[in-house]
């Protein structure tokens, strides 16, 4: 039996903050948009826990608009993230404690956890547009539309956005050699962000680091984890640590807790739960070999800015965006790009115009 085919005017890959952004915009515009995703979730790299533990993206920043924006559009609370108290640095030769905290920057939580941004988007598409568990597996130019073939069927378009990694994008969607080669080798060789690490996150039943003073900031050159924050809620609850780690191996757990201990004092190893998410090894993240990608100049590259598939493809993920690369924010500016680019080149082939090379550059 042949699959299913449906037509419509956009096809977005990959409901992540992007993706979510461009297929929101989109669909307020009166496009037939459609957003497949992989996962059996929404958010992509936001990932929070039922109790709100971010296990993906954590924080944004001053001087970031479109966060800021989105998060009071959704009625989103956010809160500070803790700093008070002294930082520790474990190095071979010992601990110390750091007077102050000279790791931790002034940064914003979400109360509810950081995937409400993407939920809340979400929610301002049609069920039917947004299928779950439905990857992409193989896009190519069909006369003046391009087919986006699904595990579900195929899906016709004038325009398609992939909103996921790029390297993950030529590695697990077969193009069938319609990606012009500069494109499809800096998509290759684009870093994927948080693609070669492990984030970590241990709760207890209190702060106790804060009643020693410590803001639950530390850097190691030893590890495991490299870096560690206080990740607990705005009043202390849930109470929480987090910390990244390059990688997962044997004993993993294990080493993390002896870890804390050292530097938190007895009380550090008195868990309640640790999570480990191990975004390396997330199929929908990272494809084979991510560790190696590690030109991080890549991101927000000028010809990512630049329609591919002779104009009807645009790019969408925050390695993409030409500021923030790497952030929420620029997740959410790499999503407003292709909406722009997506809405001129839809207005140019109802005018039988071809879309330009450069169309969207200005966006």
């Amino acid at each position: 039996m042949s699959p299913t085919t449906s037509q419509h005017d956009v096809v977005v890959i990959g409901a992540g903050p992007a993706g979510l952004t461009a297929a929101a915009a989109l669909h307020a515009a009166g496009l037939d948009t459609v957003c497949v995703e992989a996962r059996d979730r929404t958010g992509g790299r936001l990932a929070t826990t039922a109790d709100g533990l971010d296990l993906g993206a954590t924080w944004f920043w001053d001087g970031e608009p479109r966060v800021a924006a989105l998060a009071a559009r959704l009625d989103v609370a956010l809160f500070e993230q803790h700093r008070a108290g002294d930082a520790i640095a474990q190095q071979s030769a010992g601990i110390q404690r750091v007077t102050g905290n000279p790791i931790d920057v002034p940064a914003y939580r979400y109360r509810p956890g950081a995937a409400a941004l993407t939920s809340g988007l979400a929610a301002q598409l049609p069920d039917a547009a947004l299928p779950l568990s439905t990857p992409a597996t193989g896009i190519r130019r069909n006369g003046g539309t391009v087919e986006v073939r699904t595990v579900a069927g195929c899906l016709n378009a004038g325009q398609v956005v992939p909103a996921i990694p790029s390297a993950l994008a030529t590695a697990n969607i077969d193009f069938h050699g319609a990606l012009e080669p500069e494109p499809a080798r800096l998509a290759e060789a684009t870093p994927v962000w948080m693609g070669g690490f492990v984030k970590v996150v241990a709760t207890y039943r209190t702060t106790f680091w804060r009643a020693a003073g410590l803001a639950g900031a530390a850097i190691s050159w030893t590890g495991p984890l490299r870096e560690i924050h206080d990740m607990s809620g705005p009043d202390g609850s849930p109470a929480a640590l987090f910390g990244f780690a390059p990688a997962a191996g044997p004993g993993f757990a294990t080493a993390v807790t002896a870890q804390l201990a050292q530097l938190f004092g007895q009380e550090a190893a008195q868990l309640e739960a640790l999570h480990v998410h191990d975004w390396s090894s997330e199929r929908w993240t990272s494809p084979p070999g991510a560790q190696h990608l590690t030109d991080y100049g890549l991101f927000g590259h000028p010809l990512y800015q630049r329609p591919a598939l002779a104009g009807r493809l645009h790019w969408a993920s925050t390695e993409t965006a030409t500021s923030h690369a790497g952030h929420v924010e620029g997740a959410l500016l790499a999503g407003e790009q292709a909406a722009h680019a997506v809405l001129a080149a839809h207005t140019a082939q109802r005018a039988g115009a071809r879309p330009a090379a450069g169309l969207g550059r200005s966006w």
